[in-house]
């Protein structure tokens, strides 16, 4: 039974109703036997976006929207978007290549394309097509769709074949394509993509091939990537030779059986050098030239010379200068500004020194926005260093949202902001370094996991519960982290948790208890439904997401599933039916073998109060403080968590609708059999992001 609002049955019907179409097969398992392999996905969206009539004025415009996406020749890169018409009749559509295809055969594929996906989803306003083995990506929608970020619909596949020596295997192709992930969420906003190959087993190659729309930012794209790795041991293709997933902001694959890519096609041009030669036959033979080049070049120098001096008088900073972090709900000019101060401002130099030149031995880890180092001042302080990326849009809004939050907060569960550096096109926010790396590092980790006795554990959702109450009441801004994950959360060399990266914070004015907004970021699975579907946040989704932490923090398990016998489910719907039928010990970690089982239960039992579906009856995080430190305190019972889904019923048993995000694609899957990889290639659909 799939328990829902009924705001959104219908859009659950839309998910269920799902067709694959194939030569000779139904079932999910398409068997390969032709030379390409085409996806795509439309719903009758009746009851969600509405169809388009035939020959009505959104038809016209979807049409010459398709007929002309690729009209513009100059573009090398292999990624088109573009829109027509207006209001209500207006069509967006993008077109994407991988990076390997020459930009007339992108034209070719996406042209070839435009007929076959208005065939298949006939009077449909909301479509996609992945097209000849995924070498061309054709959608199109009647909302926008550029700079947005969507997982889902998605399609799985995996090479029947099994792979040797899987433990090896299997670290290979994570470590092949984290580094690609890396690699191509660095790129610019032409191309984000990249390929490569590492040696597995039996020095047998391991070809890896990871793109973004390059529409995406740098985080937005190492997020989606992210998602996309971390479903190989899930549902993709573990242990096998070879998988992919398909997405409609990114997509991953990787083969052991053949190279399935070929050079990349699109390499940024570079501004051809200026020389000037003057043979001297040319010099005696124009004494007129000679005289004005003589004129020339002197004024051209001096005014060279004189914007130069200007350009730095511009660009050197003075103390006490100060820069705006851009915020769209917090608008006093005293809290949007910061001093740069002496006492906050590092240069440049005394970083570069401290991590050793940002030497690769020193690095911690790489996101969207860039890399982080470890480092060592002169006084002997370490630090932690993050360095934004050059080309990364989002970052620069991020690092001043980061460096306006973080300098005015101070507490023990919060990661201390010790300074920044501006200067040129550098970007560095310098932090305390805190020992014990992230909670996801011990908390999803086999063996890592036994480290937290059920005594840090209480202490880290403690911990955890004090810092988002001083963000949202006792700090002198009230703050909605909006990202609160297990990653987020640092452990110092005590345990004691520290939560990190601000840049997707929001600050509220004193009276205010919500807002609403057109940009959904965050991370699904942690996200509320209000505000993964309607843009609306508040502290109560910061505690939605808490309580998605501490069921996480009980059980050892990732939200975004946890296997029973022969059925994977998401952690909340898993929980809540335990929790009903009278068996909440089989929410609990196996290696949490001591501690206080009331506490334990209680905290499920926060966990659970957390997560309602109902934005008014989940706690406070002052009165989840209160019942932390007092047992005696009675808690209401809770009800059913947001989207929540019974899997006995056996239908769509791994979809997680309580992650779905209001700007998702919303559709029916099809499939057609082809590809050129395999002999026989399994795959999933995933009409839902993840």
């Amino acid at each position: 039974m799939v328990v829902l609002s009924s705001s959104l049955l219908s859009f659950v019907f839309c998910l269920l109703v799902t067709i694959f179409t194939s030569e000779a097969s139904t079932d999910t398992e398409i068997q390969v036997h032709n030379n390409t392999q085409n996806y795509h996905y439309c719903c009758d969206f009746n009851h969600v976006r509405g169809n388009y009539t035939a020959n009505s004025t959104y038809h016209t415009n979807l049409n010459t929207l398709l007929s002309t996406l690729t009209s513009n020749t100059e573009i090398e890169y292999g990624f088109y978007n573009s829109s027509q018409g207006e209001n209500t009749d207006k069509v967006y559509a993008i077109g994407l290549c991988t990076g390997d295809i020459k930009p007339d055969e992108c034209r070719n594929c996406l042209n070839g394309s435009r007929a076959n996906l208005t065939e298949l989803c006939p009077n449909q306003k909301e479509a996609i097509g992945w097209y000849e083995d995924e070498k061309c990506m054709l959608r199109y929608s009647d909302r926008s769709i550029l700079d947005l970020m969507e997982t889902g619909p998605a399609f799985y596949a995996n090479n029947m074949d099994n792979a040797t020596d899987l433990d090896q295997f299997n670290k290979d192709v994570n470590t092949l394509l984290g580094n690609l992930k890396n690699e191509a969420a660095l790129g610019d906003s032409r191309l984000k993509y990249a390929v490569g190959n590492t040696s597995g087993p039996d020095n047998k190659l391991i070809y890896g091939l990871v793109q973004c729309t390059p529409d995406l930012s740098g985080s937005e794209c190492f997020d989606c990537l992210s998602q996309s790795i971390e479903r190989i041991p899930i549902d993709c293709c573990k242990d096998r030779k070879g998988g992919r997933v398909v997405r409609p902001s990114c997509n991953m694959r990787f083969e052991t059986s053949f190279l399935f890519y070929g050079d990349t096609a699109y390499v940024s041009p570079t501004p051809p050098s200026s020389t000037t030669t003057n043979t001297t036959s040319e010099v005696k033979s124009n004494k007129a030239t000679i005289i004005a080049i003589a004129i020339a070049v002197p004024v051209v120098v001096f005014f060279a010379v004189v914007l130069i001096f200007f350009f730095i008088c511009i660009r050197m900073r003075k103390p006490g200068e100060k820069f705006e972090a851009q915020q769209e709900t917090y608008d006093d000019d005293d809290d949007n500004e910061i001093d740069i101060s002496e006492s906050l401002q590092f240069s440049f130099n005394t970083i570069r020194e401290a991590t050793n030149d940002f030497s690769d031995s020193n690095k911690l880890g790489q996101g969207g926005f860039g890399a982080v180092y470890k480092g060592r001042l002169i006084n002997g302080q370490e630090i932690a260093v993050k360095r934004l990326s050059r080309d990364s849009g989002q970052g620069e809004r991020e690092f001043k949202n980061e460096v306006l939050i973080v300098a005015k907060l101070q507490h023990r569960n919060l990661v201390r902001l010790l300074g920044f550096c501006l200067e040129g096109r550098e970007r560095l926010l310098v932090y305390e370094f805190v020992t014990n790396k992230s909670l996801d590092y011990f908390i999803f980790d086999q063996t890592n996991r036994a480290q937290l006795d059920w005594e840090k554990r209480y202490k880290i959702i403690a911990g955890t519960a004090r810092g988002i109450l001083y963000l949202h009441q006792d700090s002198r801004l009230r703050v909605i982290h909006r990202d609160l994950k297990a990653s987020n959360i640092l452990l110092d060399e005590d345990m004691n948790p520290k939560i990190a990266d601000f840049g997707l914070a929001r600050l509220f004015v004193v009276d205010q208890t919500h807002a609403d907004t057109n940009r959904v970021v965050g991370t699904y699975g942690y996200m509320a439904p209000e505000y993964a579907m309607h843009g609306q946040f508040s502290e109560k989704s910061d505690v939605f997401s808490f309580g998605v932490l501490v069921l996480e923090v009980v059980s050892g398990q990732r939200n975004s599933g946890i296997r029973h016998g022969e059925n994977i489910d998401d952690l909340l719907s898993f929980a809540w039916r335990r929790w009903k039928e009278g068996r909440a010990t089989d929410i609990i970690d196996p290696t949490v073998n001591s501690g206080s089982r009331n506490e334990i239960m209680r905290c499920i039992h926060i966990g659970l109060l957390c997560v309602q579906d109902n934005v008014a009856a989940r706690p406070t995080m002052a009165s989840i403080v209160l019942v932390l430190n007092s047992h005696s305190l009675s808690l209401p019972l809770p009800l059913e968590p947001a989207f929540y889904l019974d899997s006995r019923t056996g239908n769509l048993p791994n979809m997680q609708l309580w992650e779905l995000n209001s700007e998702t694609t919303r559709s029916n899957e099809y499939t057609t059999r082809s590809a050129q990889e395999s002999v026989n290639e399994a795959s999933v659909t995933e009409p839902y992001p993840r």
